[in-house]
C-alpha cells in the first residue's frame, strides 16, 4: 500500500509540474497527437479523392495512416528519452495513443465527411481543403479534454 501511494504521489508531482501545468502539458500532448494524426490522415484523404475510393475505404485507410504515423511520432520521443526499445516504448505509449488517436479520427472523420471532403472532385478543391481545415481544429477540440483526463490518469505519456 505504501508504494502505491508513493508511485500516485510522483504521478501527480510529474502531472503538475513545469509551466503552464496540466492545461498546457495536455495541449501539447494533443498537439502532438494531433500532428502524428493530420500527417496519415492527409495523406489517407488525398489517396481516397484522388483515386475515387468510396467514402468508407477512404476513412479507412486515412484512419490506418494516422494511427501509424502518429503511435510512431509517439514511439520515437518514448524511446530516445528513456533509451528504450520499440515495444518497449509501445508499452509505455499504447492505450494513450490509441485512445487520442481513436477520438480525433472519428471526430476528423465525421466533419470531413460531412463537409463533403471525402467525395470532393480532386484534392484540389477548395470542398476538399475547406473540410480538412475544419476537421484539423475539431480534433484538437474533441481530444484536448480526452488527453487531459488520460495524462491525469497516468495513462498517457507526455512524450518525453
Amino acid at each position: 500500500m505504501e508504494h502505491r501511494v508513493d508511485h500516485q504521489a510522483a504521478h501527480a508531482a510529474h502531472f503538475h509540474h513545469g509551466s503552464g501545468g496540466p492545461l498546457k502539458l495536455s495541449a501539447f500532448a494533443t498537439l502532438h497527437c494531433l500532428l502524428g494524426c493530420v500527417i496519415g490522415e492527409v495523406i489517407g484523404l488525398a489517396i481516397g479523392v484522388t483515386f475515387g475510393l468510396g467514402v468508407w475505404p477512404t476513412i479507412i485507410l486515412a484512419t490506418t495512416l494516422a494511427y501509424i504515423s502518429g503511435m510512431t511520432l509517439g514511439l520515437v520521443p518514448v524511446m530516445k528519452s528513456r533509451k528504450i526499445g520499440m515495444m518497449a516504448a509501445l508499452k509505455i505509449i499504447w492505450i494513450g495513443e490509441v485512445i487520442s488517436i481513436g477520438v480525433m479520427e472519428i471526430v476528423m472523420n465525421w466533419v470531413d465527411y460531412s463537409m463533403g471532403g471525402m467525395t470532393a472532385p480532386s484534392i484540389f478543391s477548395w470542398m476538399f481543403w475547406r473540410a480538412f481545415f475544419v476537421a484539423v481544429p475539431a480534433g484538437f477540440i474533441a481530444a484536448w479534454p480526452v488527453n487531459y483526463w488520460l495524462l491525469s490518469r497516468n495513462l498517457k505519456n507526455g512524450h518525453g
